[in-house]
């Protein structure tokens, strides 16, 4: 049995009805013809847009690969795990009137098909309960949202859900296309005492990779240094990688960072100067593009003056994407684990829409679905990144929190952050210049 929402005509093409529709044109077959010219009169609104995901398969199966106009490429979600469901941002007050969706082998035998104007509240334009792969042309909806969502509920394989295209038609939203791309590497963790002379040495290598990618600047997320962060061992170390491109980094400090015999962040201080002190203080913001960065030091996040000055920039601040950085992590599975001390300046952040948080102290990769600061999910929450393979010793994955969807340990790279005035994605970047992880394309809140 099919449900339609106001009873819409579907066409599904798949081998057999390809033979069929041959036939119908030998025969005298306009019956075809016509609704094809129909369909060539919707405009295609969803290519290139902002697109999650529920989950992927691996970083080779992003969200974006459905909507990126190449047959050859696709969406898969992970294996095994109903429900699931993908969505694009088509703009505000996008209409829709007809969906196309190329199924891969891993198919849905019941979806839906939803629109949704916050992401939040979803209006169902059509439902599948027999499906059976192949292509699906949903045509003559009425649907009018910001956000289209393909809503999974029960898979035709063992595997999970896979699309090669997504094609939206109708007409576009008002948001203008996405302006003022650029590129920025992130790690913590860095370096260990050691050099490019050793060939278990990793904070070198990671070092060569962020130069290859080429960014607009550098962040890192603490614990730059090992074991004391002594200036000494800056010199020795840290300068004769990561070093090379110290002028365009932006640091934050680590807990390594506070074991100076000399005193809390004295090396660290002595070797950055203005760079990580640029008003005087370990925590600072800056601005590039339509993005506003917040650097912030979480050894003193009892400190009421850090937290009054969080609070009174974050109110300044006119940039329309927010992202803060410090070591950290609220949510993470590794070694460390969850680590409260940074919940509050998290309820700070939320409350003023910030998009993205960035962490380290635990050497592993891993990322977050949106969630608030009490780790529930919710499309308006934060998406946190934990990159602490920099250079120190990896950690291994312990304890899996909620709302976590990717983990990599033991595997040394960099974040390859992608913005534009408007969306964020990034991949996780192995030494080997391999990609381990792709993210799916955010909209900023």
């Amino acid at each position: 049995m099919r449900l339609f929402a106001s009873a819409p005509p579907r066409r599904t093409t798949a081998p057999f009805s390809l033979v069929l529709a041959a036939v119908l044109l030998l025969v005298g077959g306009l019956l075809l013809a016509l609704p094809d010219r129909a369909a060539a009169a919707d405009t295609l609104i969803s290519q290139g847009r902002p697109a999650t995901s529920s989950s992927v398969e691996d970083g080779t199966f992003g969200p974006e690969k459905a909507f990126d106009g190449d047959p050859a490429t696709r969406w898969a979600s992970a294996e095994g795990v109903d429900p699931q469901w993908l969505r694009v941002d088509l703009g505000p007050s996008a209409t829709v009137s007809r969906v196309k969706l190329v199924w891969e082998a891993a198919y849905a035998t019941a979806y839906r098909v939803e629109i949704s104007a916050d992401g939040v509240t979803w209006t169902r334009l059509a439902t599948e309960t027999a499906g059976n792969g192949g292509t699906d042309d949903w045509t003559g909806l009425t649907g009018q949202g910001r956000h289209l969502r393909v809503h999974g509920t029960a898979r035709g394989t063992p595997y999970g859900y896979s699309l090669y295209t997504v094609e939206v038609y109708g007409t576009s939203g008002t948001t203008p296309p996405p302006t003022g791309a650029f590129t920025v590497v992130a790690a913590g963790d860095i370096a260990a005492q050691c050099t490019a002379s050793s060939s278990s040495c990793a904070h070198p290598k990671t070092a060569a990779l962020a130069q290859r990618i080429a960014p607009a600047f550098y962040l890192t997320m603490g614990d730059n240094q090992y074991d004391d962060a002594l200036l000494s061992d800056f010199r020795n170390y840290y300068d004769k990688s990561w070093g090379a491109f110290k002028a365009k980094t932006r640091p934050v400090p680590g807990n390594h960072e506070t074991y100076d015999p000399a005193g809390p962040l004295a090396g660290y201080k002595a070797y950055f100067g203005s760079i990580a002190y640029p008003r005087g203080e370990p925590y600072y913001s800056y601005d590039q593009g339509n993005w506003h960065f917040v650097a912030l030091d979480s050894n003193s996040f009892d400190d009421p003056a850090q937290i009054q000055w969080l609070k009174d920039d974050l109110a300044r601040n006119t940039k329309g994407c927010v992202a803060a950085y410090f070591h950290h992590p609220l949510y993470s599975s590794g070694g460390h684990g969850n680590d409260p001390v940074s919940k509050p300046v998290w309820r700070i952040l939320y409350a003023a829409g910030a998009d993205l948080v960035l962490n380290g102290h635990d050497h592993h990769y891993e990322r977050f679905a949106p969630q608030d600061p009490d780790g529930r999910a919710t499309a308006g929450g934060i998406v946190e990144i934990v990159g602490g393979m920099g250079g120190a010793e990896p950690y291994d994955i312990e304890t899996v929190q909620p709302n976590s969807q990717k983990r990599i340990s033991g595997t040394y790279g960099v974040l390859k952050l992608d913005l534009t005035d408007t969306t964020y994605t990034w991949q996780y970047v192995g030494v080997d210049d391999r990609v381990k992880d792709s993210a799916p394309t955010y909209a900023c809140h």
